[in-house]
């Protein structure tokens, strides 16, 4: 009887975070078939559905969730007034009217401010707080960092009740692209893709010399495109490559930094990118298809570097492939890829073919997959496990699509005062006169900047505020568009890997039981691509022309590539270390300046 009465409030919990994700869900579907919805409607229902996640869920004890439920309450009450007087607001212009608004604008950004600390840490409300700091008090600073200054009614106003803000066009990419997205991640692992994902995997490498990481590569590549996080897919992927690794004798320095390469890899990789191919369709105006057939032969690279990599250090400590028992049938290969093969067809006949939007084909793509959670691999039935695992997808899209709502209305915040104050365009100046107009200066200038926000902001929202504000200055020196917003977004992956806050490398580390040091100079070693391919696609343009010139792109794949692989043994084999220095000047010249004959 006590535990039956025990039980009680937990499946209370569950039936209410269930239902709170069901909502999010259907709402986001909702919005795709409705046809058109104010975004001062849409967006401000999308933060208040982001609200108990972000504030609630999270609360490491109950004084922090009381607080988190009274501020749900009020974030409710701000949005719902927002969405009840649209109209109205929309008739003022950006200016508050009143003390009811300031107190609702003030709550607003406050709110905003608390659901992304909680959602990931201090780091990006402080600069969101420095930047509001700015906004308002800016005009007092002497030269040319100083602003004009604004009514606090515009300043507030612009930033709550106008689409210049918190409603902008980065919140209507969270809105109505990546939380479907989400939603299409969350329906494909709570069943059975991710086995099918790994079974593929090791059936294509698992017998290869070193194949239990490349293993890692190729599931982490598949995985980490719809996992949209670094750090998630160390989690769940390593969870079966690490012991594997590790249980054949890979060293577990090496085996944790496969791990975490790979799995930074799949955010630059198409089709989905996580999140940031959406917004960058959003930021450049660039149709989806040409951003990710632009990524193709980028990210390919990536991975393939990697692949050199594991072959070089696979002959300086002999690593095995996997033995015959550990590998998949055919027939289990066959059965289990169909899990994830099925929405993914969906989706890219559905863009490709069919012509429909991202968004559209997701939604039938989800559809496939929500069917496909009624079966397992053995092609078996049950209602409970069914259920188990529907309550999985409301309860992780619910979360993923708050956590990625918070940091993108921060971001929007942080984007909104570089805007009204003119002070982008003052950090690009800055850019160009730090780089005496040099365009190598000057990116090297962007890839240290990218570094540092990288190292506690999540790589969507590092890439949002290094374009916004060098993505001018790159286009100033001669970068085409889409070229300076790869590049960043690339570089905004950087502190996966690198010291001193490489999260990635941290739980890989902690899997394998290992010095994250160790760990994280293997990772840049073996990584050396992400470092690499950024500058190529600088120094080669034609290599994310795929779409427009194939012939030349292949040409430039072929050239980067070779230039990449004789780098990456260079740094990685243990040959003679003249032999060594040659490959990697030859590697460079390759890469940056001798043409391909």
């Amino acid at each position: 009887m006590l535990s039956a009465q025990n039980d009680t409030p937990k499946l209370a919990s569950r039936l209410i975070w269930t239902g709170l994700g069901a909502v999010s869900i259907l709402f986001h579907l909702g919005l795709i078939f409705s046809g058109l919805i104010p975004n001062l409607v849409s967006r401000p229902l999308h933060l208040a559905l982001a609200l108990p996640w972000a504030l609630v869920m999270v609360a490491k004890n109950p004084t922090e969730r009381l607080i988190g439920i009274i501020l749900s309450l009020l974030g409710l009450a701000a949005t719902l007034y927002i969405v009840a007087y649209q109209d109205v607001l929309g008739d003022q212009y950006g200016y508050l009217e009143g003390n009811l608004q300031i107190v609702v604008s003030v709550v607003l950004i406050l709110i905003v401010l608390e659901m992304t600390r909680r959602a990931i840490g201090w780091p990006m409300p402080l600069v969101a707080l420095i930047a509001l700091a700015y906004g308002l008090w800016g005009s007092h600073l002497p030269g040319e960092f100083g602003h004009p200054g604004m009514p606090l009614e515009s300043f507030l106003g612009t930033l709550t009740i106008t689409e210049g803000g918190l409603w902008g066009k980065l919140t209507g990419v969270s809105v109505n692209i990546v939380a479907i997205f989400v939603i299409f991640g969350a329906v494909l692992n709570s069943g059975e893709a991710g086995q099918g994902f790994m079974n593929v995997a090791t059936a294509a490498a698992g017998r290869l010399k070193g194949g239990a990481a490349k293993v890692s590569v190729l599931s982490s590549a598949l995985f980490g495109s719809i996992s949209g996080s670094a750090s998630a897919n160390v989690a769940s992927t390593g969870a079966i490559t690490l012991p594997a690794m590790t249980r054949l004798g890979y060293p577990r320095a090496f085996a944790g930094a496969v791990e975490a390469v790979a799995s930074s890899g799949g955010q630059i990789m198409p089709p989905l990118m996580g999140a940031g191919a959406f917004v960058m369709v959003e930021l450049t105006g660039v149709p989806y298809t040409s951003i990710i057939l632009a990524a193709l032969l980028p990210a390919i690279l990536y991975f393939a570097t990697v692949w050199c990599g594991i072959n070089a250090f696979a002959g300086r400590h002999n690593l095995s492939g996997l033995n015959s028992a550990d590998t998949p049938t055919l027939h289990t290969v066959a059965i289990t890829s169909a899990f994830f093969l099925i929405p993914f067809t969906v989706l890219l006949v559905g863009m490709f073919w069919a012509g429909y939007t991202p968004q559209y084909a997701a939604s039938l793509s989800i559809l496939a997959g929500a069917v496909l959670l009624f079966i397992d691999g053995k092609l078996s039935f049950d209602w409970k496990r069914t259920l188990l695992r529907f309550e999985t997808v409301c309860v992780t899209a619910g979360k993923q699509i708050a956590m990625i709502a918070a940091i993108i209305l921060c971001a929007s915040l942080i984007i909104g005062v570089l805007g009204m104050t003119g002070l982008g365009i003052k950090l690009t100046s800055f850019i160009l006169a730090g780089s005496n107009g040099m365009l190598w200066p000057a990116l090297l200038l962007t890839a240290i900047a990218c570094l540092i926000l990288g190292m506690e902001v999540p790589t969507t929202a590092a890439y949002v505020i290094c374009i916004s504000v060098a993505g001018p200055a790159l286009n100033q020196l001669g970068v085409p568009l889409l070229q300076a917003h790869l590049f960043v977004f690339w570089f905004a992956l950087l502190s996966t890997i690198t010291p001193p806050v490489c999260g990635a490398v941290f739980i890989a580390a902690g899997l394998v039981q290992e010095n994250w040091l160790k760990v994280a100079l293997y990772a840049m070693s073996l990584g050396i691509g992400l470092y690499l391919v950024p500058l190529a696609m600088i120094a080669n343009p034609a290599l994310v022309g795929l779409e427009d010139t194939p012939g030349d792109a292949l040409l430039s794949f072929a050239q980067v590539g070779l230039g990449l692989f004789a780098i990456s043994y260079g740094v990685i084999s243990k040959k003679a270390a003249l032999l060594r220095l040659f490959l990697i000047l030859a590697g460079g010249l390759i890469l940056f300046g001798l043409p391909l004959l």
